[in-house]
């Protein structure tokens, strides 16, 4: 199970910089890089309550609407990271299932894999407006029921505490990649199997481990 922001896509500052310009847009306090990039991967209340707090309810959707704004303006600058597809091919390769939990919504998910041309790698995905969000765990356990898998068989790889939190709630071993969003001690405070500074350093421990 790979989260998708952060952990396959290089998206991390593209999307703090859209929260940061969308609330400069409302006239709102502008959250710290470091802030804006901690609510990464969170459900869309969740996400605004932490990067925005003074932001009225009343107005969440107006700021979505920025924030999709400035998203979508930097969205082709956006690449996976190096050597992503060729982990993916290889895993695939080597006969093991792939799947994705991630807190982005089904619309830009779906527009990420066919933009990626990844959509075929994936047996299944669950996004954040189609459960509850990290880190409850449903995402996790909506896919263990489609795939018919246990939590012993699963591994979640992910570049949040929030994934990973998603992970430990519903009984599931995770990897931290720690080149996205969280740095890595919030990571490793959360008991991952490894916490890997790169998608070569990551693709060696799959390799070695899974």
């Amino acid at each position: 199970m790979f989260d998708w922001d952060g952990t396959l896509m290089d998206s991390t500052a593209g999307i703090a910089l859209s929260i940061q310009e969308a609330a400069r847009e409302m006239g709102l306090p502008v959250p710290a890089r470091e802030a804006a990039s901690h609510v990464i991967g969170l459900g869309l209340q969740d996400s605004l309550r932490g990067a925005v707090p003074s932001l009225a309810p009343a107005r969440y959707m107006d700021f979505v609407a920025l924030y999709r704004k400035h998203f979508l303006a930097q969205q082709e600058s956006m690449a996976l990271f190096a050597g992503v597809r060729e982990l993916l091919d290889q895993l695939r390769a080597d006969g093991h299932l792939l799947a994705i939990a991630t807190g982005k919504s089904r619309r830009g998910l779906d527009q990420a894999l066919a933009a990626t041309g990844l959509h075929a790698h994936f047996a299944a995905t669950r996004c954040g407006d189609e459960t509850s969000p990290k880190p409850d765990p449903a995402m996790l356990l909506d896919l263990m029921d489609e795939l018919a898998f246990s939590a012993r068989e699963l591994l979640m790889i992910g570049d949040t505490s929030h994934d990973l939190g998603m992970a430990n709630s519903a009984g599931v071993d995770s990897v931290a990649v720690a080149y996205g969003a969280h740095p890595g001690d919030a990571l490793r405070a959360l008991s991952p199997l490894a916490c890997v500074s790169s998608v070569v350093e990551l693709r060696q421990w799959l390799a070695e481990n899974a």
